[in-house]
């Protein structure tokens, strides 16, 4: 609700140019209302609108926004001004780029003001204002108005430092959403980048990211709170020097069909499934270019679901759960973000007492590994005895068109901008 109480501003006070815009103005509205603002020139339509914005101090009076005094806010705090960061120079640039374009469709909508951070493949840092669809088709690298960015480290600064020919701009930051997948984006180091800086985030910290993109770490955590989770091994450079050993090892502990995972990748990067030894070594050899180790797993005849838990403290579940049916033999990273070949069926098909189990272990998952904000938590489902197994956590679950975890959460009545919302509220709530 927006309220104006004995609102007073004045031009020129005590001049020969003196004018009363606004007189003792008083005002509430609810949200939805629709107003229509009568008046010729000078009749102070513009004068209240800019005041409600914090573009111009009042003199007098007040201004609430859901009951909270903003009348001294600047228009940067009172617009919530949101630093948003896209593409990763490493993995994931076309999710990223599409997840960007829903977000920026959202900011319209609402009420925020944005600041677009763009990362090239190259790794520079750079402030994009261009339209959508250039980011879609990766042109917006060629933008001539691109400005360097950086991130201010110094905590007094709270926002990105913008320079360009003519000089530079610190533009305050309220929060920051980032948008990237796998290495520098969810595995914590962006996250410290901004915790260094003050700056408030949505999503995981530093350490729990870190904690969750490593497989190896997030098997260790987990199945120490007796969470299940696949059978598995690590294999590294060094062990694929006496690969012949290492075969056999996971030979008997795991059984073919198998796995092979990038320990530190994410999006379903440098993945393989490896029937007989001569695919697991070249599985193992793919994987290992995407990182210094790699997990091997057990293969799963089941059923692939997916949770979205939203929250800090008192995280919990989306009342449903929803199931994947890739047409690829498994869940690639084309599969998730690009070519929508995968079938989603929400509400999953599981029983109730599985979809409860589901909901609860991914409750149980999140702050065991200390996750904040959001996370989409995967699952299998086991069809031989019904086992509820966890597969991984992803902190940064994908927001495209054909992303499980904005679906479950809109089947569940909070739609697309209001996740949005929910999650910038979280970000700006964590000390």
């Amino acid at each position: 609700m927006l309220e104006i109480q004995n609102v007073s501003k004045t031009f020129n006070a005590g001049t020969v140019n003196q004018k009363i815009a606004l007189n003792g103005l008083n005002l509430k509205l609810n949200e939805g209302d629709f107003v229509t603002v009568i008046g010729g020139n000078g009749a102070g339509k513009s004068t209240m609108l800019n005041a409600v914005a914090g573009v111009w101090p009042v003199d007098e009076g007040k201004i609430l926004i859901d009951g909270v005094d903003v009348t001294r806010l600047s228009e940067h705090q009172r617009a919530a001004y949101i630093g948003r960061v896209f593409q990763d120079p490493m993995t994931g640039t076309a999710a990223t780029m599409q997840i960007e374009e829903n977000l920026a469709l959202a900011a319209r909508r609402g009420k925020r003001r944005t600041l677009r951070i763009g990362i090239t493949k190259d790794g520079r840092w750079v402030e994009y204002t261009g339209r959508n669809d250039e980011i879609t088709s990766q042109k917006w690298e060629q933008d001539p108005t691109l400005r360097t960015a950086i991130v201010s480290p110094d905590r007094s600064h709270k926002g990105v430092l913008l320079l360009s020919k003519e000089g530079w701009e610190l533009v305050p930051v309220d929060i920051c959403f980032p948008v990237l997948h796998g290495k520098h984006g969810e595995d914590g180091t962006i996250q410290g980048l901004f915790q260094l800086a003050g700056i408030p985030f949505v999503g995981c910290d530093t350490i729990s990211s870190a904690n969750c993109m490593d497989k190896e770490i997030t098997h260790t955590i987990l199945e120490a709170h007796g969470i299940k989770m696949a059978k598995w091994l690590v294999v590294n450079h060094e062990k694929m020097q006496q690969f012949e050993q290492f075969a056999q090892q996971a030979e008997e502990k795991l059984g073919y069909p198998m796995f092979v995972k990038p320990a530190n990748a994410g999006s379903s990067v440098g993945v393989g499934k490896a029937h007989n030894r001569q695919e697991l070594k070249a599985a193992c050899e793919t994987a290992l270019k995407e990182d210094y180790k790699a997990v091997v797993e057990e293969c799963i005849e089941m059923q692939e679901v997916e949770t979205a838990v939203l929250g800090n403290a008192d995280a919990k579940a989306a009342g449903v759960v929803g199931e994947l049916v890739p047409v690829v033999e498994f869940y690639t990273y084309e599969a998730k973000y690009i070519d929508g070949t995968t079938v989603l069926h929400i509400p999953g098909r599981v029983s109730e007492e599985t979809s409860l189990k589901l909901r609860q272990t991914a409750e149980k998952a999140f702050a065991a590994i200390g996750c904040e904000g959001f996370a989409r938590i995967d699952f299998f489902v086991r069809k031989s005895d019904g086992e509820v197994i966890l597969n991984e956590i992803n902190t940064i679950p994908g927001f495209t068109s054909i992303s499980m975890y904005p679906k479950l959460w809109d089947y569940c009545g909070l739609h697309y901008p209001q996740l949005l919302d929910r999650l910038i509220q979280l970000g700006l709530q964590r000390k």
